[in-house]
């Protein structure tokens, strides 16, 4: 195998587990945020920087690669890793989301996705053979196989065919892949629809995948529905590899996938939210352009060590941002993801204490209440 994914606890109060994923350009500690370097870089940051932040792993698209800079330029400076000065590992998603995106620009079939660049209107073909042959040039450490990703409140017949497509494509990605030192990981589909996902699962783990994922999530879907879903998925995939649930989000969505088994997340958030003046705290979301903080001398979330919380006041970072200061949005990037890749080390070491059940109830206690209402236990 391409990995090596071990467990050394389990949380006797959840199915939450602590493991360690082995690459070919390091080790990745479980459960794990990977932050969103979507075209090569995570937005506004320097690489040093988000690793001195913690970070083991981030995360590229394939699509958008593809288009620019493209797999001539990655084989000639040989690959993502020198590329971005980037010494860890990366996970390429396999663009299926971002063609999902653009209902108006693109044309599906049985052989792949037409889709028109959002950068000079040309035109591009994206096949599962394709998608591996770019992640491949790309060498990216884990690769994803291309799914078809539909909005989860689709009829059950549409949801059927687009999961159906999905494992035929997932075998064709498979017979692609030629680098068999790069990890390749399957995508259960299905929807909101309990039986598909069971029909995913089962089909999906017949066959030598490296690790699954939950896709198709947070696309549509409310936030029990979510919930259900990722328990019964994470549930039905092998013990012994590693479980990635794609593009899922808040931090009390991170909690609660945890309790249910989940290894590895993604989110743009944390970036995306802070160019929009929004901060993680520990007691909620903060919107730093509010009036309330215009004169105010208290740090962003005083519990917090990172170098925002430490340095600067709301009053400053608010003064930032309504000047449109590309620092302020640069230093909330800063407290968002160190705030979600300590949730990650505080999970971590509470699921090794074995009392990871009680410290996710007590989180989810500290944060506001809009962000995890009518939430479900772990069972």
């Amino acid at each position: 195998m391409a990995l090596e994914f071990s467990t050394s606890a389990k949380d006797p109060g959840s199915r939450a587990r602590r493991g360690q994923l082995k690459t070919a350009h390091g080790v990745i500690e479980t459960p794990v945020f990977m932050p969103v370097g979507t075209r090569a870089t995570v937005t506004g940051m320097m690489p040093t920087e988000v690793d001195a932040m913690g970070a083991s792993i981030v995360l590229a698209n394939t699509y958008h690669l593809l288009l620019r800079p493209g797999p001539e330029l990655f084989r000639k400076v040989g690959g993502i890793h020198s590329f971005m000065q980037w010494q860890n590992p990366v996970l390429t998603d396999s663009g299926g989301y971002q063609i999902f995106s653009l209902p108006g620009a693109r044309t599906i079939s049985e052989e792949g996705a037409r889709f028109k660049s959002y950068i000079d209107g040309s035109f591009h073909f994206l096949s599962p053979e394709r998608s591996i042959e770019m992640q491949e040039a790309i060498g990216s450490d884990i690769m994803m196989v291309l799914d078809e990703c539909i909005n989860s409140a689709a009829e059950e017949s549409v949801t059927r065919a687009a999961m159906e497509r999905t494992h035929r494509w997932a075998l064709r990605s498979l017979n692609a892949r030629t680098r068999m030192d790069r990890a390749l990981f399957a995508i259960i589909q299905g929807g909101v629809v309990s039986s598909l996902r069971k029909e995913s699962a089962a089909f999906l783990t017949a066959h030598p995948f490296d690790g699954f994922a939950i896709g198709g999530l947070a696309v549509g879907d409310t936030r029990i529905q979510r919930e259900e879903m990722t328990l019964l998925a994470a549930d039905l995939l092998p013990a012994d590899r590693p479980r990635y649930l794609m593009g899922v989000g808040t931090p009390p969505d991170l909690l609660y996938a945890i309790g249910c088994g989940v290894d590895m997340f993604d989110c743009i958030l944390p970036t995306h939210l802070a160019w929009q003046g929004t901060a993680f705290t520990s007691t909620g979301r903060v919107k730093i352009s509010r009036a309330e903080y215009r004169a105010s001398e208290d740090p962003l979330d005083a519990t917090c060590s990172c170098v925002t919380c430490k340095t600067f006041s709301r009053a400053y970072l608010y003064h930032l941002v309504k000047c449109r200061e590309p620092l302020g949005p640069r230093l909330l990037s800063f407290h968002n993801l160190h705030h979600y890749l300590d949730l990650m080390r505080q999970a971590r070491a509470a699921i090794e204490a074995g009392v990871y059940a009680a410290f996710a109830r007590e989180k989810l206690d500290q944060i506001d209440r809009h962000e995890h209402a009518e939430r479900r236990a772990v069972a």
